[in-house]
């Protein structure tokens, strides 16, 4: 599980409540598609209320998930190394943003940043975290945005005499992508990024038993994370999920290479939402999130074929997990 994911077109909303409201009713309507069709499947961006989000972190501490652990100690290996690819003076765009605790691990590592830009769907979990760190870095102009960072972005003119442009997309996000929809979001991000980079955290194929575990923790948070979608629903929709009468399951797809997860029905029940209701079978299931395993090779293709340059790859000593960077085209060039 990561950070919010799907592939759409739409404005950056300025005002936070506008852009809450406009969440609420997109979850609606996915909401009520998802339980129209089948199978039945729903975008991973709605894990991210504040209660979501909270959960998020709690998962990122256990000792089963390795991605954070295993990421963070990558970035503050390489940090110089990064810093100096990012240049003085950078601007940094942190792509699902959420507690906002691995940037930090760059602006202490690098020459002047001048602004950083997070971009979450959880305005109020985004908008207590950019305050914690405004405190801790107040020579740095931090600037959130509350939005789906899959819909056409629409970021800010850099600041005067700002260096490069730089992505941040950590915590493997990008398997939450089919490869299709990663090359689409890469494609944007390209453009959106021209003359600066890339900075991508990546997730690797692996022991399959090892994935296992860490989307099946011992003390069922990831379980009570994947269940708070219905607990959301019900909460701000008034839907009608009774939650004891699903169950939480996650397994690896070796063929496809990632984790599947989804929320399965322990009994024939019936679920209304908006004055519609939908029966919903034992055994059936509403599908809430893949994570794709990349290889090395493998993800370096896919940034190719988005327009990217691929550059320097870090990993740690087991090969769990990769940072890439990826250079951006310039202005004029084809993304």
């Amino acid at each position: 599980m990561h950070r919010p994911t799907t592939a759409a077109a739409a404005a950056l909303p300025d005002d936070p409540a506008t852009a809450t409201a406009g969440h609420a009713c997109a979850f609606a309507r996915d909401l009520a598609a998802a339980l129209a069709e089948r199978p039945h499947s729903i975008s991973p961006k709605y894990f991210y209320d504040e209660r979501g989000s909270q959960l998020f972190d709690r998962i990122c501490e256990l000792p089963e998930y390795y991605p954070t652990r295993t990421e963070v100690s990558i970035l503050t290996a390489h940090a110089r190394e990064i810093a100096a690819c990012m240049g003085p003076r950078a601007e940094i765009v942190e792509f699902g943003a959420g507690s906002l605790r691995k940037v930090r691990l760059l602006l202490d590592a690098l020459d002047r940043p001048a602004r950083y830009l997070p971009i979450d769907i959880s305005g109020e979990h985004l908008a207590g975290a950019a305050g914690v760190l405004q405190r801790d870095y107040p020579g740095l102009a931090v600037q959130p945005v509350v939005a789906d960072y899959t819909q056409r972005l629409l970021l800010p003119a850099p600041l005067p005499g700002a260096g490069r442009r730089v992505g941040f997309f950590p915590g493997s996000t990008i398997g939450n992508f089919t490869p299709d929809e990663a090359v689409q979001f890469l494609a944007v991000a390209a453009r959106v990024l021209r003359g600066g980079a890339l900075l991508l955290g990546v997730d690797l194929v692996k022991d399959p038993a090892i994935l296992h575990a860490a989307y099946n923790d011992a003390q069922g948070v990831t379980a009570e994370f994947n269940l708070n979608l219905l607990a959301r629903a019900n909460r701000e929709l008034g839907a009608t999920f009774a939650l004891d009468q699903f169950f939480h399951s996650a397994f690896y797809n070796a063929p496809r290479q990632r984790i599947e997860m989804h929320l399965v029905s322990r009994c024939r029940q019936r679920v209304a939402l908006g004055g519609r209701a939908w029966e919903l079978e034992e055994g059936e299931s509403l599908h809430t999130e893949y994570s794709h395993k990349f290889t090395v090779a493998g993800l370096r293709d896919l940034a190719s074929r988005a327009g990217f340059r691929p550059g320097p790859v870090w990993t740690d000593a087991k090969r769990l997990f990769s940072v890439h960077w990826l250079q951006a085209p310039q202005e004029g060039d084809d993304a």
